[in-house]
């Protein structure tokens, strides 16, 4: 292919943090090119972010409406192929509709809607339009959870019996939301964030994380979900037991009051031969704990890694690589989507990323959560359809 993948962004304007990580993201390899944008819900401030940008005034746009119909209507070599959306939840499924309804492919954040509902249309017009959908479940862009997704995908840990995944944030610990601090105000108020809050918000990744290392699917939960904070209206912090569709039990922590945690996504899986334990603290390593033998600890770019490892791994062992390789190796295994699509040719499996497929799982579990989390009695609540 002799040109980048053209990009439009929703969202992401001044004063947005996911925004810029977007855009790092998607410029770390040099194959796309940020050519539009409708930055803000304020035309105002949506223009003014675009020239922050250096983007030519005509391609900054006052809301995603205008975006898409008037690169709709441009020339084939000047208009957009990609939409990337980094709005508050409750802004994710009118621009992706709008996107897929026009040609445009997409990337979303997470997660992919405010209701299942909306996110079961947008699955059956992704299924229809042929389209490229992502969603950016960027942990697992990560060279070591690819690493142990083979790994347990080849039989080296035996049959899986136990998965223990947490994510823990401190940083909600007191009401920030009341300070009419951005990212606490939107992710704390139902009518943007949707149903759930820290569950959510970060609950969500640690499912993704767990269905996706282990191939397995959730079955059925049982969920407890609490705001500590008096008169916040979403849960900050939750526990949620787990049943795997293959027997294995599970345990999902998710929680933004605790005090002192950062980002400590963290993944534990126990079969019958040994177990992988891996922290994002820590992404460039993966532990390997044996029944049988030592413990082994596995090194990105180290060894005899899997091809899958190998293709997500950027600079020589001993260089740290982390957050924003990962969230580029999705934008990156995206693009090379695209433009084998448009050349003809077949699309690597070992470039994956997550789908639409994937944004539904999340909302399936956000509502499954959520309704047992609302039950006095301990009651099991099953996930829908895998």
């Amino acid at each position: 292919m002799k040109r980048k993948i053209r990009m439009g962004m929703v969202g992401g304007g001044r004063g947005a943090f996911i925004g810029a990580i977007h855009r790092m993201a998607a410029a770390l390899d040099g194959q796309i090119e940020l050519v539009c944008g409708a930055f803000s819900s304020d035309p105002d401030r949506s223009k003014a972010s675009g020239a922050d940008l250096f983007l030519p005034p005509e391609r900054c746009y006052g809301d995603y409406e205008e975006m898409i119909l008037a690169e709709a209507n441009l020339p084939a070599d000047k208009k957009m192929d990609l939409v990337s959306i980094v709005t508050p939840n409750h802004m994710h499924f009118g621009p992706a509709m709008v996107a897929l309804e026009s040609g445009f492919h997409v990337i979303c954040d997470k997660p992919l809607c405010t209701t299942l509902d909306a996110a079961r249309q947008l699955q059956s017009k992704v299924r229809s339009s042929g389209l490229v959908f992502a969603v950016t479940h960027a942990y697992t862009g990560y060279p070591m959870v690819k690493q142990a997704r083979m790994m347990i995908a080849n039989g080296e840990l035996g049959k899986i019996r136990r998965i223990v995944v947490e994510y823990p944030q401190g940083w909600l610990s007191t009401a920030l939301e009341q300070t009419d601090q951005k990212q606490a105000s939107w992710r704390t108020d139902p009518a943007k964030s949707g149903a759930a809050g820290a569950m959510g918000d970060i609950g969500t990744h640690a499912e993704n994380l767990a269905e996706y290392v282990t191939g397995l699917y959730i079955d059925e939960i049982c969920a407890d979900l609490h705001s500590h904070i008096p008169g916040r209206l979403l849960d900050d912090d939750g526990s949620v037991l787990l049943r795997m569709n293959n027997g294995a039990r599970g345990v999902l922590y998710a929680s933004q009051i605790s005090a002192g945690e950062e980002n400590n996504l963290r993944i534990r899986v126990y079969g019958e031969k040994g177990s992988i334990d891996w922290s994002q603290m820590e992404p460039n390593s993966l532990i390997v704990r044996w029944l049988d033998k030592s413990m082994e600890v596995i090194r990105t770019g180290v060894g005899n890694l899997y091809p899958q490892t190998q293709k997500h791994t950027r600079v020589p062992a001993g260089h740290p690589e982390g957050y924003l390789e990962a969230f580029a190796n999705i934008y990156r295994n995206v693009v090379y989507t695209i433009q084998a699509r448009i050349e003809g040719l077949d699309v690597d499996p070992d470039l994956d990323f997550p789908t639409v497929d994937d944004g539904v799982r999340g909302m399936e579990f956000i509502d499954a959560v959520v309704r047992s989390g609302k039950q006095d009695e301990v009651k099991w609540f099953k996930m829908s359809s895998q």
